[in-house]
C-alpha cells in the first residue's frame, strides 16, 4: 500500500508542487488548506506522515503542531519561511520530526518524507522497534516496550512525546553508557542536523520533570558536562 501523506498549506502552486513530487515518488497526498481541517483529517487516522505549512490562514502551525501531538504520534515535517535557529528549535520540540525551509526543492521534502517513513517502519513505530528490540524490556524501574512506544517508570506510564521517547529509549538501550548530544540526535532525530545541543537539552530536562512527577527522590539521568548524559545502570 502506499504511505499516505496529508499536505496542510495555503499556498495553491507550494501545494501543487509537493503533490506532485510526493504521488511520483510512490505516496497517496492529500491537500488541506488550514489547521483546523488538518486536525479533523489526522483524528480520523489512516495518514503515515504530515506536511505542516507554519503560516496558515486560521492559525500558527506550531499551535496546531501541539494539538496533533496531544493525540498522535504520527511523523510530522514542518515547513517554514522562518530561518531563525530559535523557530527551527521550537518546531523540534514541540514534536516535529523534519522541517524545510522555504523556498525549497519538492524533490528534497519528497526524499525526507521518504526517510521518514523508512525509519519509523511499516505501522509507524519508532526506529527502536525496528532495529530489532524486544517487544518490552526492564532496566531497573523502567519497562520499556517499542512496539507500543510506551515507558513506564515504577509502574506509571509516561506521557512522552515521539522525540523524549527516541531520547529515553536510546539512554535505556545502553544503561551507564555516556551518550553524547550528537549521539542522541542521532537516535532521535530523523535528519540529526535538524537539530541543536540545546534541543537535547531540553529534552532531557522535560524527561526529569516527568520522572520527578513519578517519583521526586529519583533522578535516574546524570549529566556528564561536556559529554553527554547517561542512565543509572544499578539499582
Amino acid at each position: 500500500m502506499k504511505p499516505r501523506v496529508l499536505v496542510v498549506e495555503d499556498e495553491r502552486a507550494v501545494a501543487e508542487a509537493i503533490v506532485y513530487a510526493l504521488a511520483t515518488d510512490g505516496c497517496e497526498p492529500t491537500w488541506v488548506t488550514t489547521g483546523r481541517a488538518a486536525l479533523d483529517a489526522v483524528r480520523g487516522g489512516g495518514y503515515a506522515l504530515l506536511v505542516l505549512d507554519v503560516g496558515l490562514p486560521d492559525g500558527n502551525g506550531f499551535d496546531f503542531l501541539r494539538e496533533i501531538r496531544g493525540t498522535s504520534d504520527v511523523p510530522v515535517v514542518i515547513l517554514t519561511a522562518r530561518a531563525e535557529e530559535v523557530d527551527r528549535v521550537a518546531g523540534l520540540e514541540i514534536g516535529a520530526d523534519d522541517y524545510v525551509t522555504k523556498p525549497f526543492s519538492p524533490r528534497e521534502l519528497s526524499a525526507r518524507v521518504r526517510a521518514i517513513l523508512r525509519r519509523a517502519g511499516p505501522r509507524g513505530e519508532p526506529r527502536g522497534a525496528a532495529q530489532g528490540d524486544a517487544a518490552a524490556r526492564t532496566v531497573g524501574p523502567f519497562v520499556i516496550d517499542a512496539r507500543r512506544r510506551q515507558v513506564t517508570f515504577f509502574g506509571e506510564a509516561l506521557d512522552l512525546t515521539r522525540c523524549e521517547y527516541r531520547v529515553l529509549a536510546a539512554l535505556l538501550r545502553h544503561p551507564g553508557w555516556v551518550l553524547s548530544r550528537e549521539t542522541l540526535m542521532s537516535e532521535a532525530w530523523d535528519d540529526p542536523a535538524a537539530a541543536f545541543d540545546r534541543t537535547v537539552d531540553s529534552h532531557i530536562k522535560s524527561l526529569r520533570a516527568k520522572l520527578r512527577a513519578v517519583r521526586a527522590d529519583c533522578d535516574p539521568i546524570a549529566t556528564h558536562r561536556g559529554e553527554g548524559y547517561s542512565i543509572k545502570e544499578r539499582w
